[in-house]
């Protein structure tokens, strides 16, 4: 704070706090928060009477009252927001829960105190009709606020400002919020974030040196930094973040801190502190600290340092913050990890739980304490990354990671790569110390912890309503209702819902064309990507099959580090509703075992960086999976009309050779029978006996996503043409799907486009699919459908029937509504895309499916099904 000829004119807080106005009725607090807080962030206690009982000086109500007050603070702290209470808190006893309230969500508690004269608060409250208490109330209040004022700091208030007269009130121009220290959410990296170095000095070097830096490791000085190309184009110094525990076991700690003091100190790194550090500061300030767990070592190497580089290391450890808060609030570092309640915040007990996590308060059989893992229970947007405990391998769950890989254990040393996610590690020049716990005790499993914790899902992340967030579109609502049927077909008929991590959208027709004879037609497809801006489209031709999501790994190898699965082969083929394409497991896996030797052959693999892959398909032919629909729906309705038609026609035509007046009813029925002979050799075009693999056709059209990386940058022509390298390993499995780029605006190429697709539908092709050339795009109303269908005149009879085209029910029929249809096709595309970001990000499963069970609650909206 300042004062101006002894006036306070200027007043800091911190940006996250509970500010309790102090101050006898009359002192002018509402009117203070009115001049230096925003509305929303006043609860005010004489409102609150009044919200309750209609009369904001019914004293009756208090109580009440006080309780919707901290009911309201409560949920704004909660959400991280600044509060203010408005009241008159002169008493000890009433600031005493509301020091409780600000710890309870580990914020800090500021005092601003009104300590008015008692004539100019008699005076104000006497031009307030509404004030009617008795004139002992103020000096009472005035009294109790004078005895308990000197104590405000021990109450818990470490910041407190009194203000006396009206004077000092008007020379008070601001009052500024200040970022806590541990908010660096304008850092945005890229960062190297490095595990528990122990005193591993030599291997820090050489973790340094693989990430690019330069480092004078006889001095312990560092030389400068690499550079990167961040995703928004800008080139950036990479930053190290150290997780602490800088110290101990390990045979250079003195050396270690000389380094990372000295970026620390010029704003080359950051640094939280680990215990090991904090229990190094106890020490050195001379504190009852016992010399064990290494700390015997670190004591014997600083012995012959000088005493400024002790007093240096003082000032640097105390100086350390507990967390950092990074990246727009994307990445939080910590020691020992931090739960999403506290992230951000300011208490003893957040520094508690950063440097030392969480006990069960049980000890095991080595002696140790037990730790409870909040990771488990983590579902916070930041990721968390720390060290603390040792593990064998970095260690994700809940989008949180472990990296500490007990390097002064004779393991490794371990750096994560932010954003890139990638882990750098380098081997331990020996083991310098013997863990009392082996490293990865009681790992029991093959599977990580991740995949173990994903074996059962938290139902309620998959019942009632729900609003889901995607980075592709706005937010969006799943009902209830909806959610229910999402987890009936999960259930009762989707695969292993380890495999499910995307479901392709549905897909939206043209408007209704008016070309005579005809529903849809290229040109309405074309004129909806002009009219949304898109200046040119892939044309592709669609297959007469079935949708089918790929996804393919090398090896069962990898379907178990990477999906989680054991003994179910090495990939799987499912549905646009997430059931098995393949009734039978040995014919999917020599599908598979097909698909898997083309990408081995076509070095796939190699060129992508991966060992598995998502595939977006369309299986052929439609027969195959719709069997039973063709049988009981399809076929039977041809089969009696092509039956009993010819018997009607032949009959009419004996009516008219005997004079009957039935020639009308004869053209009529014709005409029945032929749309009939259509309709039966329309879908006829999608069946073929399927007896072997050979008779299968697979046509790719977009890569999905490999490891670390999805496609959604990539035009369609850059998938058409990594698709034909696929379909090259094995041209009989494969069919490469034909297309065409068109110009919108160039009415030739549109024209030539028009043509195509009607010799695509003239040949019985399904027809084609107009798609904007870049996967993603958007205008001032957001998503822009990724693709129309325009489906052939005889394609739409199997779906409208035999006689659609009928020109009365072809008028009905121009009629139809697309809106819902477009709304449910934007909303999958996004929720598809965001549940496949989240794949490849290593999200745990329960978000990956949170979309994935998205997308099939929304498949129950009542949306019209031939569209």
């Amino acid at each position: 704070m300042s004062r101006r000829n002894n006036k306070l004119s200027h007043i800091s807080i911190p940006e996250l706090s509970l500010v309790l106005l102090i101050g006898p009725s009359g002192a002018g607090k509402s009117t203070f928060a009115r001049k230096f807080f925003k509305p929303t962030e006043v609860i005010s206690s004489d409102v609150c009477r009044g919200l309750i009982s209609d009369d904001e000086n019914n004293q009756t109500v208090s109580a009440d009252a006080f309780e919707l007050v901290r009911f309201i603070a409560a949920k704004r702290l909660k959400l991280g927001l600044l509060t203010v209470i408005d009241a008159t808190n002169v008493q000890p006893e009433s600031r005493k829960e509301w020091v409780k309230l600000a710890r309870e969500y580990h914020v800090l508690p500021v005092a601003i105190v009104l300590n008015m004269p008692e004539q100019l608060c008699q005076e104000r409250n006497a031009l307030r009709s509404d004030r009617n208490f008795g004139g002992h109330v103020i000096p009472q209040q005035i009294s109790q606020l004078k005895r308990s004022i000197r104590y405000l700091r021990e109450e818990g208030f470490r910041h407190s400002f009194e203000l006396r007269t009206e004077e000092e009130v008007a020379q008070l121009e601001t009052i500024t919020r200040n970022p806590l220290y541990n908010n660096k959410k304008d850092e945005h990296g890229p960062f190297d974030i490095i595990g528990d170095v122990h005193g591993c000095y030599d291997e820090l070097c050489t973790l340094l040196d693989t990430l690019g830096y330069k480092i004078d490791k006889e001095n312990a000085q560092f030389i400068s930094a690499p550079l990167t190309t961040t995703a928004d184009g800008y080139t950036r110094f990479r930053k190290p973040v150290f997780v602490g525990d800088l110290v101990d076991r390990g045979p250079k700690s003195p050396e270690v801190l000389r380094l990372v003091m000295h970026m620390v100190n010029n704003g080359f790194a950051l640094c939280v502190p680990g215990n090991h550090d904090a229990k190094l500061l106890r020490y050195l300030n001379g504190k009852n600290v016992q010399l064990k767990h290494g700390l015997e070592q670190t004591a014997m190497q600083l012995a012959g340092e000088s005493p400024e580089f002790i007093d240096a290391v003082k000032s640097f450890i105390d100086g350390l913050v507990s967390h950092y808060v990074l990246d727009d609030g994307k990445l939080v570092v910590a020691h020992a990890g931090l739960k999403e309640s506290m992230q951000g915040r300011g208490s003893g007990a957040v520094r508690e739980f950063c440097m030392y996590g969480e006990t069960t308060g049980e000890t095991d059989e080595f002696g140790l304490p037990v730790r409870y893992n909040w990771a488990m229970e983590y579902k916070g947007r930041a990721m968390v990354v720390y060290g603390h405990t040792p593990v064998p391998e970095p260690q994700w769950l809940n989008h949180t990671i472990d990296i500490d890989t007990g390097c002064v254990f004779g393991a490794t040393l371990t750096a994560l790569r932010y954003p890139e996610k990638e882990l750098v590690s380098v081997p331990a020049l020996e083991q310098y110390a013997v863990p009392a716990r082996p490293i990865g005790y009681n790992a029991g499993s093959a599977l990580s912890i991740q995949q173990q914790y994903d074996d059962v899902l938290d139902i309620e992340d998959f019942t009632g309503r729900k609003i889901l967030h995607t980075r592709f579109s706005h937010n969006i609502t799943i009902r209830e209702e909806n959610n229910i049927a999402a987890l009936e077909v999960m259930s009762r008929f989707a695969i292993n819902p380890k495999w499910l991590i995307y479901l392709p959208p549905t897909m939206s027709p043209a408007e209704t064309s008016k070309e005579p004879g005809l529903l849809e037609h290229p040109a309405q497809g074309l004129q909806y990507f002009k009219e949304a801006g898109i200046r040119k489209v892939v044309c592709e031709e669609k297959h007469m099959g079935s949708r089918a999501v790929v996804v393919v790994c090398r090896d069962e190898i990898v379907a178990q580090q990477r999906f989680g699965i054991a003994g179910e082969g090495n990939g799987v083929v499912y549905t646009r509703t997430g059931r098995s394409f393949f009734t039978d497991k040995e014919t999917e896996q020599d599908f598979i075992t097909r698909i898997n030797t083309a990408l081995i052959s076509t070095g796939f693999y190699e060129t992508f960086n991966t060992d598995w892959v998502c595939l977006d398909t369309e299986l052929m032919p439609w027969s195959a999976k719709a069997q039973t629909l063709l049988q009981t729906q399809y076929a039977a309705t041809g089969t009696a009309a092509t039956q009993a038609l010819p018997v009607v026609v032949a009959a009419l035509q004996r009516a008219i050779q005997q004079n009957v007046p039935a020639q009308a009813l004869l053209d009529r029925y014709s005409q029945r029978l032929a749309q009939a002979k259509d309709y039966v050799t329309a879908y006829r075009q999608y069946c073929w006996p399927v007896n072997s693999l050979e008779d299968y056709k697979l046509a790719p059209f977009h890569i999905m996503a490999t490891e670390g990386k999805t496609y959604f940058d990539k035009d369609h022509e850059w998938h058409m043409s990594a698709i034909k390298n696929i379909c090259a390993g094995d041209t009989q499995l494969f069919r490469a799907t034909s297309y065409r780029l068109v110009d919108l605006g160039d009415m030739d190429s549109e024209n030539a486009a028009i043509s195509w697709w009607e010799a695509l539908t003239a040949a019985g092709g399904e027809g084609m699919v107009i798609k904007p050339y870049t996967f993603l795009n958007k205008d001032e109303k957001g998503l822009i459908q990724p693709a129309i269908k325009i489906r052939g005149k005889e394609y739409l009879r199997i779906i409208y029937g035999p006689e659609y085209d009928a020109p009365e029910n072809l008028e009905r029929l121009r009629s139809r509504k697309l809106t819902a249809k477009r709304s449910l096709a934007l909303r999958e595309f996004a929720l598809g895309l965001e549940g496949l970001e989240r794949f490849v990000n290593k999200d745990p499963l329960q978000l990956v499916h949170q979309c994935v069970f998205g997308i099939l609650a929304l498949e129950s909206e009542p949306v019209d099904p031939r569209l």
